[in-house]
């Protein structure tokens, strides 16, 4: 059987799922909320998705909903979105000092939607 590789918009797709999922998760947990705020996990992925896709909704007021954790936590999330999650993986492998592939380069391509890398 063979292995099937992932094409650009696949994997873009399934790694804004990967951070959203996440951040709900992260989101959702006791040290992320204030004292008295029970977050539904509905509230929390719509939250998460809302900041990784940079759309600025809410259901919650973060301010009073989540903790200074929570906070930054969404912060991330947003710059994530923001900068789009391949840039972000490209950019910690160049941290890392590795070389960057031609694949590497064709998801950032694909994720800026850029004609010409």
């Amino acid at each position: 059987m063979k292995k099937r590789k992932m094409t650009p918009a696949k994997y873009i797709a399934s790694s804004f799922t990967a951070v959203i999922l996440l951040g709900a998760f992260l989101l959702s947990l006791p040290a992320c909320l204030n004292s008295g705020v029970d977050l539904s996990p509905v509230d929390a992925f719509f939250t998460a998705t809302s900041a990784v896709c940079i759309t600025g909704l809410a259901t919650v007021d973060p301010l009073y909903a989540f903790s200074p954790l929570g906070r930054t936590i969404l912060a991330l999330l947003i710059q994530i979105g923001g900068l789009g999650v391949a840039s972000v993986g490209v950019g910690l492998i160049m941290l890392s000092g590795k070389k960057i592939n031609m694949r590497a380069r064709r998801l950032v391509k694909e994720g800026l939607n850029y004609p010409h890398f």
